[in-house]
């Protein structure tokens, strides 16, 4: 199966039309993996690719901290990846912690800051599912406030298209990203290849992308594309962590 991705990126890298140098617009992407914490399937092996990647944690999980570390000794910037609450599914499934409608704005605030304690070298934020949470002015201003206070960036993984983050980050004036593409949305190797490529034609089109895939079920999977698709995506842009995708966000972090 290794070897039937590597052809396809190969092929797909020698079908595309070359440049000089001179003539290339300076590209950048972003690979977020996301699910990271609970010693899921392809942990490893993702975080030991040779690239440079921004790894998801859920805090107050078996391996958060472990996870944490090992991203960080290979060179991957670490963001806090915080449960909310979902339209569909059960609470269960969010995990110790989790952000839902219900819960009162000290409640709310109180399990923002215990999160970003709980993960080591956390720079900014995600969420876990939250396709309801996100949706909430309430709950995302409050959340959003904790992240100004902590210097945090915030990613939207636009797990609904109502999702209000853009708003509430805008006017809270936080630095503020938006997901492009999941790879893995569908568990199988057709799928997240068929996503791997459509990101490698995106990467033609676009100076800036963002796309995120997952350890568990399809982080075996997901390992197999990145490790095959890494020439391809390396001959069109720089790999780079969220936070280089942010205007001056080195000074930010520097505190100029």
């Amino acid at each position: 199966m290794k070897q039937i991705l590597c052809l396809l990126a190969l092929l797909f890298l020698l079908n595309q039309p070359q440049f000089t140098e001179a003539s290339q617009i300076k590209r950048e992407l972003a690979i977020v993996i996301d699910d990271l914490g609970n010693n899921m399937l392809g942990t490893e092996e993702i975080l030991e690719l040779p690239i440079t990647l921004t790894a998801a944690i859920m805090p107050f999980m078996p391996s958060t901290k472990a996870d944490a570390e090992m991203a960080k000794r290979n060179g991957h910037e670490v963001i806090v990846h915080l449960p909310m609450e979902p339209k569909k599914g059960k609470k269960s499934w969010l995990g110790p912690g989790a952000i839902t409608t219900d819960l009162s704005d000290e409640e709310i605030r109180k399990r923002v800051v215990a999160a970003i304690k709980d993960v080591p070298h956390a720079t900014g934020m995600n969420h876990h599912m939250g396709s309801k949470a996100t949706e909430n002015e309430r709950v995302m201003r409050i959340v959003l406030e904790v992240c100004k206070e902590y210097g945090f960036f915030y990613l939207d993984s636009k797990t609904t298209a109502n999702s209000v983050v853009w708003k509430i980050a805008n006017q809270l004036n936080i630095p503020y990203l938006e997901n492009n593409l999941f790879f893995d949305d569908v568990y199988t190797t057709r799928h997240v290849t068929k996503q791997a490529n459509l990101l490698a034609g995106k990467l033609n089109k676009s100076e800036q992308i963002i796309a995120i895939g997952h350890v568990g079920v399809s982080g075996p999977i997901m390992a197999s594309v990145l490790e095959a698709y890494i020439p391809v995506y390396k001959n069109k842009a720089e790999l780079v962590p969220l936070s280089k995708l942010i205007p001056g966000y080195e000074l930010l972090d520097e505190g100029i």
